[in-house]
């Protein structure tokens, strides 16, 4: 898995993550760890969300200093927490830490990380960034990037706010563009255009199944959840 690179982090802005702080940058993580530890100790008994959301600060940074077991229990913790909640953004953000850890169910959580982001009303960015994490995970061959790419452009159309759109749509047609010249060569907007529609890209209806079938591969049989039960869930 490639670290060093955009992704979302848990206070929902986009930040370069390093694999290897220098020593100042070490030094001030531990600071911040140390503070967030304080502050989610006062928090003992408090609104679970709470609880949940500076658990995924800590876990964050313990990332960051290279401590991913203990990042992925209290990432796992606020994800459980999240769901019980129905608070969608954070359970995927808890996902994408999970993911980042690298430990053995972290490709499993990606994958139910953007079923999660696909499924529920998520911020467009947050859902962007799984998603831009499944293509970096898929075989250079294989359609399932493609999928992932088509995807994040889908939901950004569908909830990007006026003023992020053009921004956000730019992201997406770079990674569809990035993603297409890796899969056939594609190398102008003609060959795009042929190589969306040979690969049913444009349909919702047809692309989304075959993303799902994508992520039924990446999680297996390790679902925390029951989907049927939390797709009933869903907002009106």
């Amino acid at each position: 898995m490639n670290e060093n690179k955009l992704a979302i982090d848990t206070f929902g802005n986009v930040a370069e993550v390093m694999n290897a702080p220098g020593e100042g940058d070490t030094v001030e993580l531990e600071r911040h760890l140390a503070e967030k530890r304080l502050q989610l100790a006062a928090l003992e008994g408090a609104e679970t969300m709470a609880r949940a959301r500076l658990q995924l600060d800590i876990a964050e940074l313990l990332r960051s200093l290279e401590r991913k077991e203990e990042a992925w229990s209290l990432a796992r913790e606020a994800f459980d927490a999240s769901l019980e909640k129905e608070s969608w953004q954070d359970a995927v953000e808890a996902c994408n830490v999970l993911f980042q850890t690298e430990q053995a169910e972290s490709i499993p959580a990606l994958g139910m990380g953007v079923w999660l982001a696909v499924t529920f009303p998520v911020d467009p960015e947050l859902t962007y960034a799984m998603l831009d994490h499944i293509v970096d995970e898929t075989p250079t061959a294989s359609d399932g990037a493609a999928l992932a790419a088509v995807t994040a452009r889908y939901v950004i159309d569908l909830r990007a706010p006026d003023d992020k759109h053009e921004s956000q749509s730019l992201l997406a047609n770079n990674l569809i563009a990035r993603v297409a010249a890796r899969h056939s060569n594609v190398q102008d907007q003609q060959a795009l255009d042929a190589w969306m529609n040979e690969l049913g890209l444009r349909d919702p209806q047809v692309f989304l199944p075959r993303l799902g079938q994508v992520v039924n591969a990446v999680v297996g049989d390790a679902w925390w959840f029951d989907r049927d039960a939390l797709r009933d869930r869903l907002p009106d």
